[in-house]
């Protein structure tokens, strides 16, 4: 169900440029002529109006309707109104301009001067993480080099068998997480007070169903630990969380996250240019995108930045790393432990970034010896995607 689900579920990618188009007309205003090339292309308006007639009518929501026939030169039709939850600056801006004799009397330079700031962020906060990360990938690829980096600490782990991370992963994260627990929270979820809009009733959804999908996985993990040998635990605990000093798993983990980011971007570039747009982005990108609701925005940013980070990385780089790291090695785990990681989530389109970003976390949790480096890392990743997200 879940694989069919992401083979047949459409990406975001198109609604983000979409959304980055509208930003940059209204942003136009205020835009120096130095940032014109790095921003926008030589003529924003075209480029929207294009995008806008590429898709059919059904594809288009009818704000978007709208919008493309008042880039056209088109007055609504007397009656024709639209239902707009917050201010839509750009569209009063269009139909300022469609009757008026002055233009420039139209511009909201307010809300121009608030959209280019927004467009910088989103268009540099990247590249500068980016150019950042290199940089720290080739300082740490010269330190290894020259064999100056230090010793990665003894790797510790609950002692399992491949077996029971068959069973944890396979048969409590796939199999009973994605058909069991949407046939139990499906009947739950009907049950929602009919006072909630659809904005928060999606968001109670999504913080419930995750929480109840991970459920199963933790309680057998819980069986699995309980049956160890007391005598064969770590002085840290199984999972080497090891919290303190948090001051270095901050560092470990913004690290982290900055190599991964550039690692990761290439590998996206590359999936598009030879395969095209692969489709089956996550769902939750979808909701963040289209919800403008504060309550609903703060449930999906719980599920996003602390539920899916903590369990995630209980799971695959607490007790999944270390089995396979003592039977294939260091790096084959890694690798194998990223791909595991992405196959998980079950979408195909972010199968290659994602087993990329799973890698990355692996070798965090291999170099610092510690759980916490991860979750901070992976929670960081998320939080970031997120406010891309509540830019556009």
């Amino acid at each position: 169900m879940g694989l069919s689900d992401s083979l047949s579920r459409k990406s975001v990618a198109p609604v983000l440029t979409l959304q980055q188009q509208e930003l940059t007309v209204l942003a136009e205003p205020a835009m120096p002529a130095s940032l014109r090339p790095l921003l926008a292309t030589p003529d924003p308006r075209t480029t929207l109006l294009k995008a806008l007639e590429a898709s059919s009518e059904e594809q288009r929501s009818p704000r978007q309707n709208r919008l493309l026939g008042l880039l056209r030169g088109e007055l609504a039709p007397e009656g024709d109104t639209i239902s707009v939850e917050v201010a839509d600056p750009l569209l009063d801006q269009l139909v300022c301009e469609v009757s008026a004799t002055d233009p420039l009397a139209c511009i909201n330079a307010a809300a121009s001067s608030q959209a280019l700031l927004r467009l910088l962020i989103s268009a540099l906060l990247p590249l500068l993480t980016a150019g950042l990360g290199l940089i720290l990938l080739l300082v740490k690829g010269y330190q290894g080099l020259r064999r100056r980096l230090p010793e990665a600490p003894p790797l510790q782990g609950p002692a399992l068998t491949l077996i029971d991370m068959a069973l944890l992963v396979a048969g409590g994260f796939v199999v009973v997480s994605s058909i069991a627990v949407p046939l139990i929270a499906q009947p739950l979820l009907l049950a929602l007070p009919e006072a909630l809009t659809s904005p928060r009733r999606e968001g109670v959804s999504v913080v419930f169903t995750y929480a109840l999908m991970a459920l199963p996985s933790l309680l057998i993990l819980r069986r699995q630990l309980t049956a160890l040998r007391r005598d064969d635990r770590p002085v840290d605990g199984w999972l080497q969380w090891r919290i303190q000093p948090v001051v270095s798993a901050i560092r470990q983990a913004l690290s982290g996250w900055l190599m991964i980011t550039p690692v990761v971007m290439l590998a996206g570039w590359l999936l598009v240019k030879v395969f095209g747009d692969p489709g089956g982005s996550n769902p939750l990108l979808e909701l963040v995108l289209l919800s403008r609701d504060p309550l609903a925005l703060i449930l999906l940013s719980l599920t996003a930045v602390v539920l899916a980070p903590l369990f995630e990385e209980v799971i695959f780089r607490g007790v999944l790393l270390p089995v396979l790291a003592r039977r294939v090695g260091f790096t084959a785990g890694a690798l194998l432990n990223g791909l595991l990681f992405a196959m998980a989530h079950i979408s195909i389109g972010e199968l290659i970034p994602l087993t990329v970003l799973g890698t990355g976390l692996a070798l965090v949790r291999l170099r610092s010896g510690r759980l916490l480096p991860c979750v901070l890392m992976h929670a960081v990743w998320n939080a970031v995607t997120f406010a891309n997200l509540l830019l556009l």
